[in-house]
């Protein structure tokens, strides 16, 4: 039981060391690059995805979902549900504004031809479309 306990404690400083390092290099980002904050912002997803699965790992754990009072349940759904919305409105928001821009730079002709292999797929996915359709 002392390993459970001691790895849960390190769990907790491993968060609250990654908490740290991200506040000390958001500091830094404010002048970044745009390789920088696709970097950081990868980084930030991996963490994010890691803490996830492991959070989702923890509420299967007959030990712990057995144990936990329901004012801890309560609290973790709650906030987890504004995490998701927010997470959702930043989706929303971002891929909405990367289309209009992506269809200035189409129209424009700014789009380089060498990265833009959609049309192909598109086309192919239209007739397949429109061989499936019943009349």
């Amino acid at each position: 039981m002392a390993s459970f306990f001691g790895n849960l404690e390190e769990w907790v400083k491993m968060q609250k060391s990654m908490l740290e390092t991200m506040r000390k290099v958001d500091a830094m980002l404010k002048d970044a690059d745009r390789l920088d904050l696709i970097v950081a912002s990868r980084t930030a997803f991996q963490h994010i995805m890691r803490t996830i699965r492991a959070f989702d790992q923890w509420l299967q754990d007959p030990l712990i979902i057995s144990h936990m009072p329901k004012k801890l349940l309560v609290e973790v759904r709650e906030r987890i549900w504004k995490i998701l919305e927010e997470l959702l409105l930043l989706d929303i928001e971002h891929t909405s504004k990367v289309k209009e821009h992506l269809e200035k730079l189409m129209k424009e002709g700014k789009i380089n031809p060498l990265l833009w292999t959609r049309p192909v797929e598109e086309e192919r996915i239209s007739r397949r479309r429109i061989s499936t359709v019943t009349i």
